[in-house]
């Protein structure tokens, strides 16, 4: 891989480190490295028993600016077909991020701008430093963000983003906290070991569950459906070993 590094944290193959590498040009994607991290999420549906977390990032100054400059002249030229594959692409990045069943933690830093909000949405907890700076521009382009969207609202309120997405105004990272983007904001210092630990201490398997009790129960409507999928997981997680093991532990405390 090119545009992206993964490595394990710490020397521990449980905890990958995922980090955006086009720090020259304030790491912004371009089909390449949309291909790479699709394809990273995608294997992972298919290959991820040992893994527990993910951390995603981004090398240098900031976490992504969105989509690199010159692939936007590229788009100028492309028919409507080739913009349709494009975006398709693109939307598929995000949705093998958001179904990958592994927590996914995200450190953002520097600037969040464009599709690197859709980044963002997709994971499951978001540290933000606290100088960070967030913006929809796609409208300062004559654009809309218009894949990202699909992402962005599955997280944060309509009441909440549609200011932010038809203005185009940059926000702080103290705002993308209290919309629901970013979960805590730090100083220029994360102990990012302190910031896992929590996470670590955790069932695997159970949050796993969790998170995809929760990506289904944003995709069915039907009550009899809900019930039947909450009753099931609750009912299959208590006779699951690791369930087990862990509630032994601590009733004998």
């Amino acid at each position: 891989m090119k545009f992206i590094k993964v490595e394990d944290f710490n020397a521990d193959p449980q905890i990958k480190i995922l980090t955006l590498n086009r720090p020259e040009v304030k790491n912004a994607f371009h089909p390449e490295m949309i291909h790479e991290i699709s394809e990273y999420f995608e294997g992972l549906i298919k290959h991820q028993k040992e893994i527990k977390l993910i951390v995603l990032r981004g090398e240098g100054s900031a976490f992504c600016a969105g989509a690199d400059l010159n692939w936007m002249k590229d788009m100028v030229n492309y028919t409507i077909a080739e913009n349709l594959t494009d975006s398709k692409k693109l939307w598929t990045m995000f949705a093998n991020i958001s179904n990958c069943s592994i927590p996914i933690v995200g450190i953002a830093q520097g600037a969040v701008f464009g599709g690197a909000l859709g980044l963002l949405a997709c994971c499951d907890y978001v540290f933000a430093e606290e100088e960070t700076k967030f913006c929809f521009s796609e409208v300062k382009l004559g654009l809309a963000p218009a894949v990202i969207s699909d992402f962005i609202c599955q997280k944060i309120p309509d009441a909440f983003v549609r200011p932010y997405m038809i203005s185009g105004d940059v926000f702080t990272a103290k705002k993308a906290e209290q919309i629901g983007l970013v979960h805590k904001v730090y100083d220029s210092n994360l102990d990012l070991a302190e910031a896992l630990r929590g996470f670590m201490g955790n069932g695997q398997e159970a949050m796993r569950e969790t998170k995809q009790l929760l990506n289904q129960l944003q995709k069915t409507t039907n009550v009899e459906d809900r019930k039947t999928l909450c009753t099931h997981v609750i009912a299959t997680r208590r006779m699951s070993s690791e369930a087990q093991e862990r509630l032994k532990k601590f009733l004998n405390k």
